[in-house]
C-alpha cells in the first residue's frame, strides 16, 4: 500500500470527510484492521482565506509548496490537496515535488465520464467558478461544458462556504437556497451538479434533491484510494 500525502485544513471540516473516506476505503477493500497510510500537513485556514480574498495566489502557492514538500520528505507517494479551490496552483506545487498530484477536477471528470454526464452544473467559491484553472480544464482536457450559476447565485453560495459551512455552521434557510440553485442549473440543461467545494456536502447531499449530485470531497478520496492500492 502506498502511503497518502494530504494538504488539509481548507477547512478542516472537509479534511475530516476525507480522511474518513481514505479509511472507510482501505478497509473496504482489504478487510480486517486495515486502514490507511497518511501523512497530514493541515495549515492555519484563516492564513490562506486572507490571500485568498486578497487576491495573493503566489503566497499561497509558497505556502501550500513548501507543506507538499514536507509531506514528501515525510514518506508520502502521492498528494492530494483536500480542497477544490486551491487547485489554482497546482502547477507551482507539481514544480516543488517529485510524487504525483491527483488533481481533483481530473478525478471528478472521470466519473462524470464513466456516467455518461457532458453537461454539467458547477457550485463552488467564486474563485472556482469564476476563475478558469478549473471550469477549463473540466472543457478542454474533458470535453464537459460546464454551467455555473448567476452573479447573485455564485455570491450566495461563495458566503455561505466560508460564513458558515468553514465554520461548522448549517443552517436549513442556507439549504434551500442552494437547492434552489441547484434546480435553477437544472433547468438550464445540467444533467448533474459538481459540489466543486468540499464543504458544500455539508449542507446537501443526494437525498435532498433528484438532480445527481458528485461531491468531490469523496470522489477525489475514493481515487486516491485507487491509486494508493494499485500494485506496481
Amino acid at each position: 500500500m502506498k502511503t497518502i500525502g494530504m494538504l488539509g485544513g481548507m477547512s478542516w471540516e472537509s479534511t475530516l470527510s476525507y480522511y474518513r473516506v481514505v479509511n472507510e476505503g482501505v478497509k473496504e477493500a482489504l478487510g480486517g484492521l486495515h486502514s490507511a497510510k497518511v501523512v497530514l500537513y493541515s495549515v492555519d485556514f484563516a492564513e490562506i482565506e486572507m490571500l485568498q480574498h486578497r487576491g495573493d495566489w503566489e503566497k499561497t502557492a509558497e505556502i501550500l509548496a513548501e507543506a507538499a514538500v514536507s509531506v514528501e520528505k515525510a514518506g508520502a507517494d502521492l498528494l492530494i490537496i483536500c480542497t477544490n479551490t486551491m487547485h489554482i496552483v497546482t502547477p507551482k506545487i507539481e514544480k516543488a515535488i517529485t510524487i504525483p498530484l491527483l488533481h481533483i477536477a481530473d478525478a471528478t471528470a472521470d466519473t462524470l465520464k464513466k456516467d455518461g454526464i457532458n453537461r454539467v452544473g458547477l457550485l463552488g467559491t467564486r474563485f472556482t467558478m469564476e476563475q478558469p484553472f478549473y471550469r477549463n480544464r473540466l472543457e478542454e482536457k474533458f470535453n464537459i461544458e460546464v454551467i455555473v450559476p448567476n452573479e447573485e447565485e455564485r455570491r450566495i453560495v461563495h458566503d455561505v462556504i466560508y460564513r458558515e459551512l468553514c465554520l461548522g455552521k448549517v443552517r436549513e434557510e442556507s439549504k434551500e437556497r442552494f437547492l434552489a440553485i441547484i434546480d435553477g442549473l437544472e433547468k438550464q440543461g445540467a444533467e448533474a451538479v459538481i459540489l466543486g467545494c468540499t464543504e458544500i456536502a455539508l449542507l446537501v447531499n443526494q437525498d435532498d434533491t433528484g438532480v445527481p449530485l458528485y461531491d468531490t470531497a469523496v470522489i477525489h478520496a475514493k481515487k486516491a484510494v485507487e491509486m494508493a492500492l494499485e500494485r506496481a
